[in-house]
């Protein structure tokens, strides 16, 4: 994770930039990229992000990329999340995947599930 300070740190929220290198393992095999901008408001536990995930790796040996787009919020402490494959952005051997992430943290780990289709070949 490389946080960079908040560029923008005004009266009600301050708003900054992370990018995050992540590793898969299981079903899903790969590494991604993560672009995330965030705003934290000046109560505890409320705060929101948007991110752009590239995904390369295999999915059950199928091999290729992938984008997963996030938008979470927080307020006081109880949180939402979407994370969503971004239509049509599958490329190799995952072309036509479409699905949704979930994620949730046990002592400090992210564990992730993958609810996914493959759009039949054309």
């Amino acid at each position: 994770m490389s946080p960079e300070p908040p560029y923008d740190i005004n009266e009600g929220a301050s708003i900054g930039r992370v990018s995050i290198k992540k590793q898969f393992s299981g079903d899903l095999e790969a590494s991604s990229s993560v672009e995330m901008i965030g705003a934290r408001s000046e109560v505890k536990g409320s705060a929101g992000y948007v991110a752009i995930e590239r995904v390369n790796g295999s999915l059950l040996g199928r091999a290729g990329t992938f984008v997963l787009q996030h938008s979470g919020t927080m307020t006081r402490g109880k949180g939402e999340l979407s994370v969503t494959v971004v239509p049509d952005s599958a490329t190799g051997e995952l072309k036509g995947l479409s699905g949704r992430m979930t994620i949730e943290i046990v002592d400090g780990k992210h564990l992730y599930k993958f609810e996914y289709t493959f759009e039949a070949d054309e």
